[in-house]
């Protein structure tokens, strides 16, 4: 436990731990922490917390007492080691690298090969599962209560959910530096439900930009059949927040670097090799994702097509070695050699050529010399997380002001897009024409674009990237913590009996399916919606009762309400409160005035209509602003798989680009229109009755129950008695700003609530957590709480029949 005054601890868990060894003598190494690399770059936020590396030291090591002396030099350096040994293999080339990496960039599922028995698919998933147990057995020695513990990458997609397993209150941060692909090249991994379900258990997870948070909530939905939210994943009540931050650089470094003398010496060597010429710069990892081909191709073309140029540019690519031993990184090794021959010989001399490539990797300083030489930065990658390559060139580019040109495919260029010419890097003819663009670029211009980008640079920093991080996981966890603390209790029955009998002006809102919908089972020939028999009586004694009003809100249409309680004096909000109707049968429409365009129904009813006519048993409603199919009397087994169909079809047509929420129900794909919750529309619906009806008496008892959604449970909240201590108060009032629209316009009075905490009962039916304040197992106990009040008013109040 951390005490007063002492840094909070931080453990940073990541394959790799930040450091070089090097063995100098018998049990005795050298240390220095690896230059450049993405964890040394959160600087001053790990100087924050009392940090620990947990990872790989990055070669095995068999004797213990090498272990032991190794283990005491990395603890220098604030180092833990995780021996991985024989398990590495497997692990890391085979399924982290061999697998997973390939998935997660585009590339689809490799071939399995069966001539070695001993490394398959099954194998090298459970060296993964090993290697993360690994982890996890090295976290828990290390760890003290209250710790923050942040896993980095796909090599430790097990790690959250061994750590929630371990113990449930360590808080747990997940942070994925890939992209993450769309649901359609995800599903065909085959340990995939496994994998999301285990990085769901963390309380954050980050990734580099939008499309990889979406496809990460798209497919969770798709594959799990869970609930995705403007917040994250909703897995049985539980919320597991996704957030988007772009990782950054160390901007100072680079600025403070590139005026260094031994630096300032190298760039004037290579202005003075590079004389009369522009330079482009490509600074890449020699694999099949970085796009060198590509780079080259486009090179080459713009060769071709501008004769003026060719003695006047060249092309200096740094092609950092990886996987020499794996064949697919020696193929694009030689096909990239073979291009650099051929472009060379076309296009140059015995006294010049327009490639110089280099397979190796330079020392730092060199490469800001580079940086700061180079007029045009050309990054061409197929698919890249982030790509932070374009971050350091426009830090080392404070002088020259250079051009960045960026694939449209990498990560940075959602960030760094303002500034830079974005292209396809399969387009050559685009790359060719970005090159000229860049070359002959007024100085205006080119001032201005890395004016944007070296802003967005020195601003959003690796160190801001950190904090956010940490600052968001510690709000999702505080959030968690309390939801647990909330978990809601049973019910006190006689008390809230006892309350309804004393109150003096009732409010009572109920859903409609699941709450007083009778019960229906998979045997039942008709699937129509039907008010549970045994509520009728009780339903139209609370409706005639002068103390209560009741009010129903169901994402139902008008029209399915109308048939079901056209005989009760009672209030219905059809489709979450789009329409209202008075106990006179009177509809009026609802909609907050900033309600886009329906357009979407039509074509969400075809796909709804065509699913329904393949899945047996299963059913849809349509309404004026929402649809939900519904296949919970289906089979099972393909229910769920027909709702994931439907999900794919969805996006890539009907909704692709309409303001729509999707929710997965666990039985239900739900599309209605963006914003359109039961806690939104409560503030209109309550406006609209004040202005119907002359209240003389203020609320001073409130039943609200239903089987809800977890985005409708914000309805819950709406009524709690510190929100409403005695009146409808402006804190109320801003809950939505629909809502405050709509009591503003009816001008309700001040004294709408006299809403005691004792007399507010919020109740969730079957739900092990919920915003609510009470759970009930089913529609049944709705059936005899309700009756139960029913039967109260009659013994002690005046006759309402």
């Amino acid at each position: 436990m951390m005490s007063y005054g002492e840094r909070p601890r931080l453990l940073v868990v990541a394959n790799r731990l930040p450091v070089s060894s090097k063995k100098t003598g018998e049990n005795s190494w050298s240390m220095e922490m690896s230059p450049g690399g993405k964890f040394n770059l959160l600087g001053g936020v790990t100087d924050q917390y009392d940090t620990k590396w947990v990872g790989w030291p990055g070669f095995d090591v068999y004797n213990e007492v090498e272990k032991t002396a190794l283990s005491k030099s990395l603890a220098q350096m604030n180092c833990i080691p995780v021996f991985l040994n024989e398990v590495f293999d497997q692990y890391y080339n085979g399924y982290s690298n061999g697998i997973i990496w390939p998935i997660l960039h585009h590339m689809g599922l490799p071939v399995e090969y069966h001539h070695d028995a001993n490394k398959s698919f099954q194998t090298q998933y459970d060296a993964y599962k090993k290697a993360n147990r690994m982890f996890l057995d090295v976290v828990m020695e290390n760890y003290e209560e209250g710790d923050t513990i942040w896993c980095q990458d796909y090599h430790l997609m097990f790690l959250p959910q061994y750590l929630k397993e371990y113990n449930n209150k360590i808080k747990v941060g997940w942070f994925l530096h890939s992209p993450f692909p769309s649901s359609e090249v995800y599903k065909t991994l085959p340990s995939r439900s496994e994998l999301l379900r285990s990085v769901l258990r963390a309380d954050l997870l980050g990734f580099h930009t939008y499309d990889f948070a979406r496809h990460f909530v798209s497919t969770c939905t798709q594959i799990l059949g869970v609930e995705g939210t403007h917040e994250g994943v909703v897995d049985q009540g539980r919320l597991t927040r996704v957030v988007v931050l772009p990782m950054g650089i160390d901007p100072d470094r680079f600025i403070s670097t590139c005026k260094l003398p031994e630096v300032i010496q190298q760039m004037n060597e290579l202005k003075e090799k590079f004389s009369g010429k522009k330079v482009i710069l490509g600074v890449d990892r020699l694999d099949m994702i970085k796009g060198i081909p590509q780079k080259y191709l486009g090179f080459e073309k713009f060769l071709e097509e501008n004769p003026d140029w060719r003695d006047k540019v060249v092309l200096v690519q740094i092609a950092v070695p990886t996987r020499d031993a794996v064949p697919e990184y020696q193929k694009v090794r030689d096909q990239v050699h073979g291009l650099v021959g051929r472009i060379n010989g076309r296009f140059g001399s015995i006294s010049s050529l327009p490639v110089h490539h280099m397979d190796c990797s330079v020392p730092s300083n060199y490469l800001c010399a580079l940086y700061a030489t180079a007029d045009v930065m050309l990054v061409t990658s197929l698919r890249d997380g982030l790509n932070l390559v374009s971050h350091e060139f426009v830090a080392s580019q404070e002088s020259k002001k250079g051009v960045l040109i960026l694939s449209e495919f990498a990560g940075a260029g959602q960030s760094l897009g303002a500034g830079a010419l974005l292209v396809n890097p399969w387009n050559v003819t685009e790359v060719s024409s970005a090159i000229k663009d860049a070359l002959t670029m007024p100085a205006e211009e080119r001032e201005e674009r890395h004016r944007v980008n070296f802003q967005y640079v020195i601003t959003n920093s690796a160190e801001k990237w950190g904090g956010d991080f940490l600052s968001e996981l510690n709000d999702a966890f505080a959030a968690s913590e309390m939801k647990i603390r909330s978990i809601p209790h049973e019910i006190p029955q006689q008390d809230m009996i006892q309350r309804y009998s004393q109150s003096n002006h009732r409010l009572i809102i109920l859903g409609f399916c699941g709450t007083l919908t009778e019960p229906m089972n998979s045997q039942n020939d008709e699937l129509d919606l039907k008010l549970n028999p045994k509520l009728e009586g009780t339903l139209k004694a609370l409706c005639n009762d002068p103390k209560t009003t009741v009010v129903v809100l169901s994402r139902s249409g008008r029209n399915i309400l109308d048939k079901v309680f056209g005989e009760y004096k009672i209030w219905l909000a059809a489709e979450n409160g789009m329409f209202l109707r008075d106990p006179s049968g009177e509809w009026v429409t609802n909609m907050p005035q900033n309600m886009k365009n329906l357009d979407w129904v039509h074509g969400v009813k075809n796909v709804f209509k065509y699913f329904t006519d393949r899945t047996p048993r299963s059913f849809f409603e349509a309404s004026e602003t929402s649809l939900v199919w519904n296949h919970e009397y289906a089979d099972v087994k393909f229910g769920k798989t027909q709702a994931r169909d439907m999900l794919q079809h969805l996006w890539a047509g009907p909704i692709s680009k309409a303001s729509v929420d999707v929710v997965r129900g666990n039985h239900s794909v739900e599309v209605h229109a963006m914003n359109e919750t039961k806690g939104a529309a409560i503030g209109r619906i309550l406006g609209e009755m004040m202005h119907k009806i002359s209240m003389t008496t203020p609320i001073d008892y409130v039943f609200c129950s239903g089987y809800l959604l977890e985005k409708d449970e914000d309805i819950y909240t709406f009524f709690e008695s510190e929100i409403v201590p005695s009146k409808l108060s402006h804190e109320t009032r801003s809950k939505s700003s629909s809502s405050i629209h709509s009591l503003k316009k009816k001008q309700v009075s001040p004294n709408v609530f006299d809403l005691k905490k004792e007399n507010y009962f919020s109740v969730a039916i079957g739900q092990t957590r919920s915003k609510a304040r009470y759970v009930i197992d089913s529609s049944q106990d709705v059936v005899d709480l309700l009756q139960s009040c029913s039967c109260r008013y009659n013994n002690n109040g005046p006759p309402i029949f």
